[in-house]
Protein backbone atom coordinates (compact mmCIF):
# COMPACT_ATOMS: atom_id res chain seq x y z
CA UNK A 1 0.00 0.00 0.00
CA UNK A 2 1.46 3.40 -0.84
CA UNK A 3 2.35 5.82 1.75
CA UNK A 4 0.18 8.91 2.43
CA UNK A 5 1.36 12.42 3.04
CA UNK A 6 -1.16 15.46 3.87
CA UNK A 7 1.04 18.43 2.73
CA UNK A 8 -0.45 22.21 4.34
CA UNK A 9 -0.45 24.31 1.84
CA UNK A 10 0.53 22.29 -0.79
CA UNK A 11 -0.77 24.39 -3.58
CA UNK A 12 1.86 26.98 -3.03
CA UNK A 13 5.47 27.35 -4.17
CA UNK A 14 6.98 24.79 -2.21
CA UNK A 15 4.17 22.85 -1.45
CA UNK A 16 3.61 22.44 -4.99
CA UNK A 17 6.67 20.80 -5.30
CA UNK A 18 7.03 18.54 -2.32
CA UNK A 19 3.63 17.01 -3.71
CA UNK A 20 5.31 16.48 -7.03
CA UNK A 21 8.17 14.84 -5.58
CA UNK A 22 5.94 12.75 -3.27
CA UNK A 23 3.82 11.62 -6.39
CA UNK A 24 7.40 10.86 -7.62
CA UNK A 25 8.03 8.49 -5.53
CA UNK A 26 4.54 6.82 -5.44
CA UNK A 27 2.98 8.22 -2.28
CA UNK A 28 -0.55 9.07 -2.13
CA UNK A 29 -0.72 12.76 -1.88
CA UNK A 30 -3.56 15.46 -0.87
CA UNK A 31 -2.66 18.71 -0.18
CA UNK A 32 -5.32 20.85 1.88
CA UNK A 33 -5.65 24.72 1.20
CA UNK A 34 -8.48 27.65 1.04
CA UNK A 35 -8.39 27.73 -2.95
CA UNK A 36 -7.71 23.68 -3.85
CA UNK A 37 -5.52 23.41 -6.64
CA UNK A 38 -2.67 25.83 -7.54
CA UNK A 39 -2.82 28.54 -10.05
CA UNK A 40 -0.03 27.31 -11.97
CA UNK A 41 1.06 29.93 -13.80
CA UNK A 42 1.87 31.29 -9.98
CA UNK A 43 4.03 28.46 -9.17
CA UNK A 44 5.40 27.23 -12.12
CA UNK A 45 6.39 28.70 -15.56
CA UNK A 46 3.52 27.26 -17.23
CA UNK A 47 -0.41 28.11 -16.72
CA UNK A 48 -1.23 24.32 -17.70
CA UNK A 49 -1.46 21.78 -15.01
CA UNK A 50 1.79 19.54 -15.11
CA UNK A 51 0.51 15.69 -15.43
CA UNK A 52 1.62 14.74 -11.90
CA UNK A 53 -0.61 16.87 -10.53
CA UNK A 54 -3.67 14.48 -11.91
CA UNK A 55 -2.67 12.16 -8.87
CA UNK A 56 -3.30 15.09 -6.18
CA UNK A 57 -6.15 14.80 -4.48
CA UNK A 58 -6.22 18.80 -3.84
CA UNK A 59 -8.60 19.15 -1.18
CA UNK A 60 -10.66 22.93 -0.30
CA UNK A 61 -9.90 23.11 3.82
CA UNK A 62 -9.30 25.91 6.57
CA UNK A 63 -6.15 25.98 8.52
CA UNK A 64 -7.67 27.55 11.11
CA UNK A 65 -10.55 24.77 11.43
CA UNK A 66 -9.78 21.66 11.88
CA UNK A 67 -12.86 20.10 11.59
CA UNK A 68 -12.58 20.87 7.76
CA UNK A 69 -9.44 18.82 7.15
CA UNK A 70 -9.14 16.15 9.96
CA UNK A 71 -10.93 13.46 7.59
CA UNK A 72 -8.22 13.91 5.44
CA UNK A 73 -5.51 13.04 8.45
CA UNK A 74 -6.56 9.42 8.31
CA UNK A 75 -4.52 6.75 7.57
CA UNK A 76 -1.63 9.52 7.07
CA UNK A 77 1.82 8.90 7.77
CA UNK A 78 3.40 12.14 6.93
CA UNK A 79 1.84 15.77 7.63
CA UNK A 80 3.51 18.96 6.63
CA UNK A 81 2.39 22.18 7.70
CA UNK A 82 3.68 24.57 4.39
CA UNK A 83 1.49 27.35 5.15
CA UNK A 84 3.53 29.82 7.14
CA UNK A 85 3.19 33.94 5.97
CA UNK A 86 6.42 36.55 4.73
CA UNK A 87 4.54 39.45 5.47
CA UNK A 88 1.54 40.54 7.63
CA UNK A 89 -1.43 42.21 5.99
CA UNK A 90 -0.58 45.81 7.66
CA UNK A 91 2.96 45.22 6.28
CA UNK A 92 1.60 44.61 2.68
CA UNK A 93 -0.55 47.22 3.25
CA UNK A 94 2.68 49.86 3.25
CA UNK A 95 4.17 48.56 0.76
CA UNK A 96 1.69 48.62 -1.74
CA UNK A 97 0.50 52.20 -0.56
CA UNK A 98 -2.77 51.03 0.91
CA UNK A 99 -1.62 52.27 4.60
CA UNK A 100 0.24 54.67 5.78
CA UNK A 101 4.14 53.78 6.59
CA UNK A 102 3.90 55.45 9.69
CA UNK A 103 0.62 53.64 10.98
CA UNK A 104 1.35 49.93 9.17
CA UNK A 105 4.86 49.75 9.79
CA UNK A 106 4.57 50.51 13.71
CA UNK A 107 1.57 47.59 13.81
CA UNK A 108 3.98 45.45 11.56
CA UNK A 109 6.80 45.83 13.97
CA UNK A 110 4.80 46.03 17.26
CA UNK A 111 6.81 43.91 19.93
CA UNK A 112 3.83 41.03 20.15
CA UNK A 113 0.32 40.56 18.32
CA UNK A 114 -2.69 38.11 19.09
CA UNK A 115 -2.35 34.56 17.54
CA UNK A 116 -5.17 32.42 18.57
CA UNK A 117 -6.56 31.00 22.22
CA UNK A 118 -3.99 28.62 23.25
CA UNK A 119 -3.74 25.65 21.12
CA UNK A 120 -2.82 23.25 23.57
CA UNK A 121 -5.56 24.00 24.94
CA UNK A 122 -8.31 23.14 22.84
CA UNK A 123 -10.48 20.18 22.48
CA UNK A 124 -9.93 17.83 19.43
CA UNK A 125 -11.25 19.57 15.99
CA UNK A 126 -11.92 22.96 17.77
CA UNK A 127 -11.04 25.89 15.54
CA UNK A 128 -8.98 28.51 15.72
CA UNK A 129 -10.08 31.81 17.01
CA UNK A 130 -8.34 35.29 15.46
CA UNK A 131 -7.66 37.43 18.46
CA UNK A 132 -6.36 40.92 16.73
CA UNK A 133 -9.71 42.91 16.36
CA UNK A 134 -9.83 42.79 12.60
CA UNK A 135 -8.92 38.67 12.00
CA UNK A 136 -5.45 39.74 11.13
CA UNK A 137 -3.59 36.95 10.22
CA UNK A 138 -0.44 37.81 12.12
CA UNK A 139 2.74 35.62 12.51
CA UNK A 140 1.43 34.79 15.79
CA UNK A 141 -1.46 32.64 13.84
CA UNK A 142 -0.23 30.98 10.78
CA UNK A 143 3.37 30.78 11.91
CA UNK A 144 3.12 29.48 15.39
CA UNK A 145 -0.57 28.49 16.18
CA UNK A 146 -1.99 27.17 12.83
CA UNK A 147 1.46 24.85 12.70
CA UNK A 148 0.79 23.48 16.48
CA UNK A 149 -3.04 22.97 15.94
CA UNK A 150 -2.06 20.93 12.29
CA UNK A 151 0.93 19.05 14.45
CA UNK A 152 -1.64 18.47 17.42
CA UNK A 153 -4.17 16.88 15.31
CA UNK A 154 -2.16 14.85 13.40
CA UNK A 155 -0.89 13.39 16.94
CA UNK A 156 -4.52 12.57 17.51
CA UNK A 157 -4.98 10.79 14.77
CA UNK A 158 -1.61 8.50 15.13
CA UNK A 159 0.16 10.55 12.04
CA UNK A 160 3.86 9.28 12.80
CA UNK A 161 5.48 11.74 11.22
CA UNK A 162 5.00 15.53 11.26
CA UNK A 163 7.39 18.19 8.66
CA UNK A 164 7.10 22.08 9.68
CA UNK A 165 8.86 24.35 7.01
CA UNK A 166 10.22 26.47 9.00
CA UNK A 167 13.23 29.19 8.09
CA UNK A 168 16.71 29.97 8.64
CA UNK A 169 16.89 33.10 10.48
CA UNK A 170 14.99 36.53 10.37
CA UNK A 171 16.25 39.57 8.40
CA UNK A 172 16.79 42.74 8.96
CA UNK A 173 14.00 44.03 6.53
CA UNK A 174 10.84 41.57 8.51
CA UNK A 175 9.52 42.53 12.16
CA UNK A 176 11.62 39.81 14.72
CA UNK A 177 8.36 38.51 15.32
CA UNK A 178 8.49 36.64 11.68
CA UNK A 179 11.20 33.79 13.38
CA UNK A 180 10.22 33.99 17.23
CA UNK A 181 6.77 32.68 16.34
CA UNK A 182 8.32 30.04 14.16
CA UNK A 183 10.94 29.04 17.21
CA UNK A 184 7.82 28.79 19.58
CA UNK A 185 6.25 26.84 17.19
CA UNK A 186 9.14 24.53 16.99
CA UNK A 187 9.87 24.29 20.97
CA UNK A 188 6.42 23.84 21.61
CA UNK A 189 5.89 20.80 19.06
CA UNK A 190 9.04 19.51 20.43
CA UNK A 191 7.84 19.13 24.10
CA UNK A 192 3.91 18.91 24.07
CA UNK A 193 4.27 15.98 21.43
CA UNK A 194 7.39 14.05 22.12
CA UNK A 195 5.57 10.69 20.50
CA UNK A 196 5.40 13.09 17.13
CA UNK A 197 8.77 12.33 15.24
CA UNK A 198 8.86 16.10 14.46
CA UNK A 199 10.68 17.39 11.49
CA UNK A 200 12.12 20.91 11.56
CA UNK A 201 13.19 22.17 7.77
CA UNK A 202 14.96 25.61 8.22
CA UNK A 203 16.13 26.80 4.36
CA UNK A 204 16.97 30.14 3.73
CA UNK A 205 15.95 32.02 1.04
CA UNK A 206 13.90 29.74 -1.53
CA UNK A 207 14.48 31.01 -5.55
CA UNK A 208 13.21 28.83 -8.88
CA UNK A 209 13.48 30.12 -12.68
CA UNK A 210 9.88 29.93 -12.85
CA UNK A 211 10.05 33.11 -10.36
CA UNK A 212 12.40 35.49 -12.28
CA UNK A 213 12.07 37.63 -9.41
CA UNK A 214 13.60 35.68 -7.03
CA UNK A 215 16.99 34.77 -8.75
CA UNK A 216 18.38 38.66 -8.42
CA UNK A 217 17.65 38.29 -4.68
CA UNK A 218 19.56 34.24 -4.96
CA UNK A 219 22.51 35.84 -6.55
CA UNK A 220 22.59 38.82 -3.68
CA UNK A 221 22.09 35.97 -0.82
CA UNK A 222 25.06 34.09 -2.44
CA UNK A 223 27.04 36.61 -2.26
CA UNK A 224 26.08 37.86 1.08
CA UNK A 225 26.77 33.83 2.15
CA UNK A 226 30.44 34.08 0.73
CA UNK A 227 31.11 36.91 2.68
CA UNK A 228 30.13 36.05 5.55
CA UNK A 229 32.03 32.62 5.62
CA UNK A 230 35.09 34.45 4.71
CA UNK A 231 34.55 36.94 8.24
CA UNK A 232 34.15 33.56 9.91
CA UNK A 233 30.19 33.84 10.53
CA UNK A 234 30.02 37.36 12.27
CA UNK A 235 27.49 38.65 10.04
CA UNK A 236 24.86 36.31 10.91
CA UNK A 237 23.95 37.97 13.83
CA UNK A 238 23.38 41.36 11.86
CA UNK A 239 21.61 40.05 8.47
CA UNK A 240 20.02 36.46 9.58
CA UNK A 241 18.94 34.74 6.61
CA UNK A 242 20.38 37.67 4.21
CA UNK A 243 23.52 35.98 4.39
CA UNK A 244 22.26 32.08 4.53
CA UNK A 245 22.90 30.34 1.25
CA UNK A 246 19.58 30.74 -0.81
CA UNK A 247 18.16 27.33 -1.90
CA UNK A 248 16.35 26.09 -4.85
CA UNK A 249 13.50 25.24 -3.89
CA UNK A 250 12.88 21.82 -5.74
CA UNK A 251 16.33 20.76 -3.53
CA UNK A 252 14.22 21.31 -0.71
CA UNK A 253 11.22 19.75 -1.29
CA UNK A 254 13.39 16.35 -2.62
CA UNK A 255 14.95 17.08 1.19
CA UNK A 256 11.49 17.18 2.78
CA UNK A 257 10.32 13.52 1.50
CA UNK A 258 14.01 12.01 2.16
CA UNK A 259 13.58 13.33 5.58
CA UNK A 260 10.07 11.71 5.82
CA UNK A 261 11.26 8.47 4.51
CA UNK A 262 14.56 8.29 6.27
CA UNK A 263 13.09 7.48 10.04
CA UNK A 264 16.37 8.64 12.01
CA UNK A 265 15.90 12.17 10.50
CA UNK A 266 14.18 14.59 12.98
CA UNK A 267 14.59 17.59 14.78
CA UNK A 268 16.39 20.61 13.14
CA UNK A 269 17.14 20.22 9.61
CA UNK A 270 19.90 23.27 8.56
CA UNK A 271 20.73 24.07 5.40
CA UNK A 272 23.72 21.71 5.30
CA UNK A 273 21.22 19.34 6.31
CA UNK A 274 19.36 19.82 3.87
CA UNK A 275 21.56 20.13 0.97
CA UNK A 276 22.56 16.08 2.46
CA UNK A 277 19.17 15.12 2.13
CA UNK A 278 18.50 16.46 -1.36
CA UNK A 279 21.98 14.82 -2.32
CA UNK A 280 20.76 11.52 -0.84
CA UNK A 281 17.53 11.68 -2.87
CA UNK A 282 19.28 12.95 -6.33
CA UNK A 283 21.44 9.39 -5.58
CA UNK A 284 18.72 7.25 -5.05
CA UNK A 285 16.93 8.17 -8.58
CA UNK A 286 20.03 7.73 -10.17
CA UNK A 287 20.04 3.50 -9.04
Amino acid sequence: MAKKIVVAGGNGFLGSRICRVAVGRGWDVTSVSRSGEPTWSAVTSSPDAPPWSKSVKWQKADILKPETYKPMLNGADAVVHSMGILLEADYKGVITGKESIWGGLSRAFSATKGGSQNPLERKEGEALTPQEKDGQLTYELMNRDSAITLAQEASFHGVPSFVFISAAAGAPMLPKRYITTKRDAESTIASALPKLRSIFMRPGFLYDSSRKFTLPIAFAGSAGNMVNSMVGGRLTWLAGAAVEKPLKADLVAEAVVEAIEDGSVKGVIGTSDIEALATKAWRKGML
